[in-house]
């Protein structure tokens, strides 16, 4: 991430104060910049890299933070920095795999009000909404609900039901995406690229995790730092989709696929002898098998030849680095 201070967006994107139904200043000061070092010897660290800048919103009146999960796996140490300045030490309270939301509790006052959370139920394509980040005016954006719809993502990731906005910036990792009102609707993931059916251009978006997901689990996530739910089985296989196939770009060293023989170029075909044609349909099939370590029967073809092979599938989190007990 650019130093802070470095850009601002033009103040025609900026929200107006008055043309906001909200108090925006309290609502900006509820966002947090966060930043993060991982060990080098982390799972994650070759991927995610071992220094990671994004943001956080405070959630909680004991100043409890929402943010999302890729920034704190595998945190050796957190800093929280509030708009007035102030930087305080954080640690990772939880991270839920299958939504993407990290919780991060501030070990001092931050002396910030929460941001209320509210729903995307109401929230419909085209409507005026609004994108903070830490910094306050000129790194909030007046922006447009583009659609609601499922996203899936490689690293075996699925949101039924995904916020997706324009105009996009490249840097919202943890940051609020508001209504009118001024309540919470969905936590910066990620910036999309993808094709325009019309002109057939690309464009860029970015997705929002909508918030509607963490109330059924905050509860567990604060208690015990899970969802309280079983995990996933994990394959540790990063698939993509390619002119109308699914083909494995990569997998996890030592993970699952790895050691069950997948490779970087293989086809999936299906799993057990149910086709199938896209992300979305081959996580949700596995998933369906069980917990982890749940044995997944992938049918995959490499170099004309098809092959069935049977995964031992894993908890993700077993691979993660765990910070160490003095």
């Amino acid at each position: 991430m650019a130093n802070e201070k470095q850009w601002a967006f033009p103040e025609a994107l900026q929200p107006k104060r008055d043309e906001v139904a909200f108090d925006l200043d309290r609502a900006l000061d509820a966002m947090l910049l966060l930043r993060a070092e991982i060990p080098d010897e982390a799972f994650t660290a070759d991927l995610l890299g071992t220094e990671r800048a994004g943001y956080g919103v405070v959630i909680g009146d004991d100043g409890l933070v929402l943010t999302i999960g890729y920034l704190i796996t595998e945190a050796r140490t957190l800093w929280l920095t509030t708009n007035r300045g102030s930087t305080l030490p954080g640690a990772v309270l939880a991270y839920d795999q299958a939504t993407g939301f990290g919780l991060v509790q501030p070990l001092g006052r931050l002396g910030v009000a929460p941001l209320p959370i509210g729903s995307v139920a109401d929230a419909e394509p085209g409507d005026t909404l609004y994108v903070l980040g830490h910094g306050g005016m000129p790194h909030a954006l007046k922006t447009r609900l583009m659609a609601k719809r499922e996203f899936a993502g490689y690293w075996e990731y699925v949101l039924d039901e995904a916020l997706f906005t324009s105009p996009a910036h490249p840097q919202w990792g943890g940051t609020a995406l508001v209504d009118e009102s001024g309540h919470l609707i969905g936590l910066g993931s990620l910036l999309v690229q993808e094709q325009d059916g019309d002109d057939g251009e690309t464009r860029q978006i970015n997705m929002f995790v909508p918030i509607d997901l963490l109330s059924p689990l905050l509860p567990a996530m604060r208690a015990t730092g899970t969802s309280g739910l079983p995990p996933r089985p994990w394959l540790g296989m990063y698939a993509q989709e390619s002119e109308g196939r699914l083909v494995v770009g990569g997998v996890s060293a030592g993970g699952p696929a790895d050691k069950a023989g997948v490779k970087p170029g293989d086809q999936v075909i299906g799993i057990g002898e149910d086709r199938v044609k896209d992300l979305a349909a081959l996580f949700r099939r596995v998933w369906a098998l069980g917990p982890a370590g749940v044995e997944v029967p992938l049918l995959l073809a490499r170099e004309g030849d098809v092959l069935r092979v049977r995964i031992r599938s894993a908890d993700r989190n077993d691979f993660l680095w765990k910070p160490r007990l003095h």
